[in-house]
């Protein structure tokens, strides 16, 4: 996926969430371990969020494409963000994805609230 397409997926990711009363705290945040598209905070509870993006007739969906690795590699990079901000590492955390299909003009987006756990 070109950098531009990665950044309208998340740019939707983003916009689809913040409806449903999450905030922003921060982007691409990135370590040795990896990146995370999405910070964000639902309520009391701290959300990182891996965007997805597949085109329609894709040989593996969005969700799929998550894998075990790609889970680890994650909760990695989710537990030096932790490290790194101290002031939210008391708060309860989960991993959601944010699995978008279709086309340009025509998107599906699907929201997996606590798709998998440390």
């Amino acid at each position: 996926m070109s950098r531009s397409s990665g950044d309208k997926a998340e740019n939707l990711a983003e916009q689809t969430l913040r409806k449903e009363g999450l905030k922003t705290i921060s982007r691409n945040y990135r370590c040795r371990w990896g990146e995370i598209d999405l910070v964000m905070s639902d309520g009391p509870c701290l959300v990182f969020v891996e965007v997805r993006s597949r085109k329609a007739n894709a040989l593996v969906s969005a969700v799929q494409s998550v894998t075990q690795s790609k889970q680890r590699r994650l909760i990695r990079t989710g537990r030096h963000f932790l490290m790194k901000h101290r002031e939210s590492s008391e708060r309860p955390v989960r991993f959601d994805v944010v699995a978008i299909s279709g086309s340009d003009r025509d998107n599906e987006v699907d929201w997996l609230k606590d798709a998998f756990r440390p």
